[in-house]
């Protein structure tokens, strides 16, 4: 590491010990963790079909969930009780969910197999690394392709696509496909018409 400008020329430190001393949850998120993580087996071993029974388990732990909202088996959500997804709305498999701030997920929102919401981080300006647990909020009618990663304190807009192994760090614009590491706009997306 560099020395810190204005320093006295001695190499800046982490604080290993601060960091593990500090509070990262209270003592009912740790109930709360351990309680899923002995239910978290009836979610993971379900058949797949077993839509109704994983919302089912989800709301016990908290989360608010909208209609038809398909969550598959091998998905893995920690802390359920930050998030909130809306009706028609699904999470793939394999996909992560690390919800320790607050997770919204909007309607007919699909989050395809593999995709990671990160909503924790640390402040690496911090000598303690403190722990931090920015939102993310995702908007109604948007995609998340495989393999995505979409970093804490991003807001995806409505109608938004992230593309494949896409890396979003910063807010999507609505109705724009991203793609990259970064992730950057590459185009508009429009909708075409049904109707004959």
């Amino acid at each position: 590491m560099q020395p810190v400008p204005g320093d006295s020329g001695a190499a800046p430190r982490f604080d290993i010990a601060a960091n593990r001393a500090g509070e990262k949850y209270g003592t009912r998120e740790q109930l709360g963790r351990l309680l899923w993580w002995l239910a978290e087996p009836m979610f993971r071993c379900s058949p797949r079909p077993f839509f109704a029974w994983r919302r089912f388990l989800l709301r016990r732990f908290g989360a608010q969930l909208g209609r038809d909202v398909h969550v598959y088996p091998s998905a893995r959500i920690v802390m359920p009780w930050h998030v909130s997804i809306g009706e028609w709305s699904a999470v793939g498999e394999d996909a992560l969910i690390y919800a320790l701030g607050t997770v919204s997920i909007g309607s007919r929102v699909t989050i395809s197999q593999r995709a990671h919401l990160c909503a924790g981080t640390h402040d690496y300006t911090d000598p303690a690394m403190p722990l931090l647990k920015p939102p993310i909020t995702i908007g109604d009618d948007v995609w998340i392709c495989a393999d995505a990663f979409v970093g804490p304190g991003v807001r995806v807009g409505d109608g938004a696509v992230v593309a494949a192994r896409a890396v979003v760090v910063k807010d999507v614009e609505p109705w724009t496909v991203v793609a990259g590491n970064p992730a950057r706009p590459v185009k508009a997306r429009t909708l075409r018409s049904r109707l004959p």
